[in-house]
């Protein structure tokens, strides 16, 4: 199920500094609910400056690769990456909680089910019902400019990403790449990623 909130206004509902490997970050938690169990994030470099370009990172949960390092895909790598490129440069890491394309969890088992069975991730999704992405990024457009940033670097590979952009408040300025070495487990995936969804990526 797609976590975001386009209708509903997001608050801040906690905060703490956290000390990472890459850094100290304030983490935030917003949400429109102060009893929710799965509010989004925001990871804040304690040293940006939001009124100058911030680098953002906009980061869909991934269980399966962020917490238990599946090679299915390159998500844990991609986080890993871009809180190492933050905790370097300043910035946020917006951390949406869309698991799956915005599928959930267990929908996101039944379509590895599917790739197993020798679909594509894109396929796999259409066989059980769904859109090939469900994602949406309203809410880390209105978290960015709850925290007064109106100017960005995105660390992103994914077109839809630059295009949620388009209609808001908030400029970007430069793309930033996020190259992640295939593996054997993921070069498929990658070039699904390259060749339907439309991401810049290099493979060889």
């Amino acid at each position: 199920m797609s976590r975001d909130k386009k209708s509903e206004t997001l608050v801040i509902q906690g905060e703490a500094m956290i000390p990472t490997d890459h850094g100290e970050f304030r983490m935030i938690a917003y949400s429109n609910n102060a009893e929710d169990r799965m509010p989004h994030m925001a990871l804040f470099h304690p040293a940006t400056r939001t009124d100058e370009v911030v680098n953002v990172r906009i980061q869909s949960e991934c269980i399966t690769g962020e917490v238990f390092g599946s090679n299915r895909c390159e998500c844990g790598e991609q986080l890993d990456q871009s809180l190492h490129y933050i905790g370097q440069h300043t910035g946020i890491l917006i951390y949406l909680r869309q698991e799956g394309r915005g599928i959930g969890i267990i929908n996101k088992l039944h379509a590895y089910e599917k790739q197993d069975a020798g679909y594509d991730t894109a396929e796999a999704n259409k066989v059980l019902g769904f859109a090939i992405d469900s994602r949406k990024y309203d809410a880390a457009i209105q978290i960015l400019l709850d925290l007064g940033v109106t100017k960005i670097n995105l660390l992103t590979n994914n077109p839809d990403k630059l295009a949620a952009f388009d209609s808001s408040e908030i400029s970007i300025i430069e793309r930033l790449p996020l190259q992640i070495d295939p593996k054997k487990e993921n070069r498929e995936y990658l070039k699904t990623k390259k060749n339907t969804f439309g991401h810049h990526l290099d493979l060889v």
